[in-house]
């Protein structure tokens, strides 16, 4: 596998090559993962609930981010790195700034943060200074109590609206990338027909330009309720490096996710 960079993710979208995403936490499943092509890992806040044991994203600090990212870096030189800035690390530009520099000196190429309107101009700031920012809108787990639980979002026409508003305010503003989560696929298909960065999805259904999942999820070892968009890849006995391989292949090819796994 080539380094990845972002004009090359571009592409994928413009070409119609769907792209398959990971999260990743530590060396040995980053070596793993990019040594079956996985082409972009997300150094997810979700580690407070997969490594940590937390009920939610909420308790992850920078540091935790700081110390996953620069682990996941030693296990590859090729795939284009994704970090969540964890919740209040961004609520102001100085903030944003500050932290999205600790992130990117640990190893990321791109930083991840969540919400709408209010970050644009954050996001205007980031961008200003060349910085790679991945928007994410529906779920947003560091939402979590606002939300009252992981729910999806997006069903009610006003709230489909103001996500269709909040992903061209995102990309006007300045971000590189977006992640949609939990919304109906119709939806997904719509921001993603429309804007001209590419879109990953979880949970939002087939028609996003890539998809990720937590690792725990796709390998069968999550050990709370498990997503109704999330697909067990070693269920039919599969290696671990098998059951990447199928990941990547079912999402290229469109198999996955199909409506069992989508809303």
């Amino acid at each position: 596998m080539e380094c990845i960079t972002i004009s090359q993710i571009n592409n994928w979208k413009k070409n119609k090559n769907k792209f398959a995403a990971i999260t990743a936490y530590d060396f040995s499943f980053s070596k793993l993962f990019s040594n079956q092509g996985i082409p972009i890992m997300l150094i997810g806040d979700s580690l407070g609930m997969t490594i940590q044991g937390h009920a939610s994203t909420i308790p992850v600090t920078i540091q935790d981010i700081e110390y996953h990212t620069k682990a996941v870096r030693k296990g590859t030189s090729k795939s284009f790195l994704l970090s969540d800035l964890p919740f209040m690390s961004y609520y102001n530009t100085k903030e944003a700034l500050k932290n999205t520099a600790k992130i990117i000196q640990s190893g990321a190429n791109m930083i991840k943060i969540e919400g709408g309107k209010w970050l644009i101009e954050i996001i205007k700031e980031l961008s200003s200074r060349l910085i790679l920012v991945c928007g994410h809108i529906g779920l947003t787990p560091q939402s979590f109590n606002y939300l009252s639980g992981y729910k999806i979002q997006g069903k009610e026409q006003k709230d489909e609206n103001q996500l269709i508003d909040e992903a061209f305010l995102l990309e006007e503003a300045g971000i590189k990338m977006l992640v949609l989560e939990c919304i109906p696929e119709q939806l997904a298909k719509k921001i993603t027909k429309n804007l001209s960065i590419p879109v990953i999805g979880i949970g939002a259904g087939k028609y996003t330009d890539g998809q990720i999942l937590v690792m725990q999820d796709l390998l069968g070892i999550n050990q709370g309720k498990i997503p109704k968009f999330a697909k067990n890849f070693m269920s039919e006995g599969r290696s671990i490096t098998q059951a990447i391989q199928q990941y990547i292949n079912e999402v290229k090819t469109g198999m996955y996710p199909n409506k069992k796994y989508s809303f």
